[in-house]
């Protein structure tokens, strides 16, 4: 978690090696209560999205990487880099993210999960100036939360 709050800190390449899954079902539950607090009931939503992102992830990560991935490794780091959208989901919920302010508020949200997840996933893997190549996809699939935030 601390990982993921400071996007700009270098990631410990150990962090990975205990890959949990308790922390992202805790944030996926908390990013479903955030957006029943706006109206929106998306928990068949979010699970679902978070399957094929992390099937995804799975496949493009197990051919970029020379020494491969695990599912648990794809999950907790996607998992626990959704904090963000938790936060921006919250504010949703306080104020409308359909003006100027809310598509800033947006963007940086994705920036900042997928700047995360791209970090982590890089440091694990051990994929040296590949972290744009991987916060690409990254950046996809958070998207679509944004979006499941926003609408």
């Amino acid at each position: 978690t601390l990982a993921v709050l400071n996007p700009l800190k270098q990631a410990d390449h150990t962090i990975m090696q205990d890959t949990d899954l308790a922390g992202p079902l805790v944030f996926c539950l908390a990013f479903g209560g955030t957006l029943m607090l706006s109206g929106k009931l998306s928990f068949g939503y979010i699970y679902g999205i978070g399957v094929v992102g992390c099937l995804a992830m799975y496949t493009l990560l197990n051919l970029m990487s020379m020494t491969g991935v695990s599912v648990g490794c794809i999950i907790s780091v996607l998992g626990y880099c959704l904090l963000p959208m938790v936060i921006l989901s919250f504010s949703a919920a306080l104020l409308s993210l359909q003006g100027m302010l809310g598509i800033l508020f947006t963007v940086l949200a994705v920036i900042w999960c997928s700047a995360s997840a791209s970090k982590l996933f890089v440091s694990a893997l051990s994929m040296d100036h590949q972290q744009p190549l991987v916060a690409y996809p990254c950046a996809l699939v958070y998207g679509v939360f944004a979006l499941l935030t926003v609408f």
